[in-house]
């Protein structure tokens, strides 16, 4: 135990040189997010207020944010860690809050990609100015023990709930808001389900999988639109860079503005594939034999639970449901092995199979410049699924602090210029 003084000259216990945090602190402490997928986040911290944690959404952003992330991070360090480290020093600087009762949460998956190593990162980069924020870890992976949270069964499966929600949601509101006749009716849909899908989580009623998913169809279905053909823009890539409007520069508004429907697959895909990837190290490298039971039975809830979702999309017929996570990976197994697994994998190409084979061929491949295996199994597969279907038209862009947002839409505005391309020729053919 050493013992050190912040700024604000109060003594501070550090265990292994760091500040730790305990279950008694939950209710005093104010807990920082990192933003990644904004409606999905609004249900998953309302799940853990509702366990005591006080907990917030960053949203801040902007060149501010990146400056600050590199000041603290080198830029050959991935550009999902400055984003995120940039967050955190920009919110701690800001003066909202109280730096002696806040601390930051990161999730982690395992592994060997930075998802295990942000910890240190954000450690050292606090080190400095904030020396006594602890630093939380969300993983299910038996990281950064006695400095985490301890969610229960219970716990988990609202969070799980709360992923499915948020995942019908976000796609009802992609398949909407292209089409809208009134400006804004969609992000009204929204907000009242997001609020809705609370009421639920708060009630116990988030058992109620059907009810609450019918709501969320029914609600969109409300909303009038234009029946059109648009070019469909599927968006695949790493975790952050592909969710966050931080990571990728907003890239869904852009899609929008040009008028196309972005489809983005389902969060709870990579949970799944997180999930599938410890019951396949015991199946394909002998380890882990112990734990890949557990997984293995947390597959298959989550996976039956996704199946349902899908059906009722389905009989509902108003909206494509998201993919079915065994074709995922049998679209994998087309490109990839499964036991390639480092960063996002063999997801990655599963994703832009499936896409192209439900009518979203056209795709952007979001990577942080430099992240070795997402390039290799993202940009890397294009060309085989260039081969396997003949509708796929790949764009891979790579986002980083010195990467201009112009350049990037540039370059997904020549993708698009051939998708229109293809469209106009698909309307004009005889068969249609």
């Amino acid at each position: 135990m050493t013992e050190r003084r912040d700024s604000a000259k109060q003594v501070v216990d550090f265990t292994d040189d760091y500040p730790t945090f305990t279950a008694d602190m939950k209710s005093e402490y104010t807990i920082l997010v990192p933003d990644m997928l904004p409606w999905h986040f609004d249900l998953l911290i309302h799940a853990m207020r509702q366990e005591g944690y006080r907990v917030e959404v960053l949203h801040n952003e902007g060149r501010a944010v990146i400056d600050e992330g590199l000041k603290h991070v080198h830029n050959d360090t991935c550009f999902p860690a400055l984003c995120v480290i940039g967050q955190y020093l920009d919110a701690l600087k800001s003066g909202k809050y109280d730096v002696n009762k806040t601390a930051v949460l990161i999730t982690q998956t395992g592994g060997g990609c930075r998802a295990s190593n942000y910890i240190p990162l954000i450690r050292k980069a606090l080190k400095a100015d904030f020396p006594n924020v602890p630093v939380l870890s969300l993983n299910f992976a038996g990281l950064e023990k006695g400095n985490g949270l301890a969610p229960d069964l219970k716990f988990l499966i609202k969070l799980a709930y709360s992923i499915f929600y948020g995942d019908v949601i976000m796609s009802c509101f992609n398949q909407t808001k292209p089409y809208e006749i009134t400006e804004g009716e969609s992000a009204k849909a929204r907000i009242r389900c997001v609020e809705e899908m609370k009421r639920a989580l708060d009630h116990g009623s988030y058992k109620k999988l059907k009810q609450n998913v019918r709501y969320l169809l029914d609600t969109f279905a409300g909303v009038p639109v234009k029946r059109e053909k648009k070019v469909k823009v599927g968006i695949v890539g790493e975790i952050y860079v592909k969710y966050s409007p931080l990571g990728n520069s907003h890239l869904e508004d852009f899609l929008l503005s040009e008028n196309c429907e972005p489809v983005v697959p389902a969060l709870m895909d990579f949970i799944l594939y997180c999930v599938i990837n410890n019951v396949n190290d015991a199946k394909f490298y002998g380890i882990n034999r112990k734990s890949a039971l557990l997984f293995k039975i947390a597959y298959k809830w989550i996976y039956g639970k996704q199946k349902r979702v899908i059906r009722y999309m389905k009989a509902h017929g108003r909206y494509e449901p998201m993919h079915d996570f065994e074709h995922l990976r049998r679209c994998a197994d087309r490109v990839i092995n499964q036991g390639v697994k480092m960063g996002e994998g063999w997801l990655i190409p599963a994703e832009m199979a499936a896409l192209a084979e439900t009518g979203a061929g056209n795709i952007v491949c979001a990577q942080p410049f430099g992240c070795l295996p997402n390039h290799i199994a993202g940009k890397g597969a294009t060309r085989v699924i260039k081969e396997l279907y003949a509708n796929a038209n790949i764009v891979p862009v790579d986002y980083d602090p010195s990467a201009t947002r112009v350049n990037q839409e540039n370059r997904i505005k020549l993708m698009l210029a051939t998708a229109r391309e293809n469209l106009d020729k698909l309307a004009k053919s005889p068969s249609n």
